[in-house]
C-alpha cells in the first residue's frame, strides 16, 4: 500500500499535478510490482520562501540517511 507525498514550489497546474501523479504510480507499479488500485499520491504546494523551512530542513536535512535520491543543492 504505498502512499507518495510530493511536496513541489507551488504553481504547478492541475494538469501537471495529475501527469505527476501518473507518473509516480507507473514507476511504483513497474518497480515495486504494486498493484495500480493500491497506490495513492498526495501532492503539497509549498512557496518558494517556505521550502528550506517547510521541507528542506524537517524531509531533507534531518533524514539524509532515509533518502534514496539526495538533492544536489544544500541551502542552509
Amino acid at each position: 500500500m504505498p502512499h507518495v507525498i510530493i511536496k513541489l514550489y507551488a504553481g504547478k497546474s492541475e494538469q501537471q499535478k495529475v501527469r505527476i501523479a501518473e507518473a509516480v504510480t507507473k514507476a511504483i507499479v513497474d518497480s515495486a510490482g504494486s498493484a495500480e488500485r493500491s497506490i495513492s499520491v498526495g501532492i503539497e504546494d509549498i512557496a518558494p520562501e517556505d521550502w528550506t523551512e517547510k521541507v528542506y530542513k524537517p524531509d531533507i536535512a534531518a533524514r539524509m540517511d532515509q533518502l534514496h535520491k539526495k538533492p544536489g543543492y544544500n541551502p542552509l
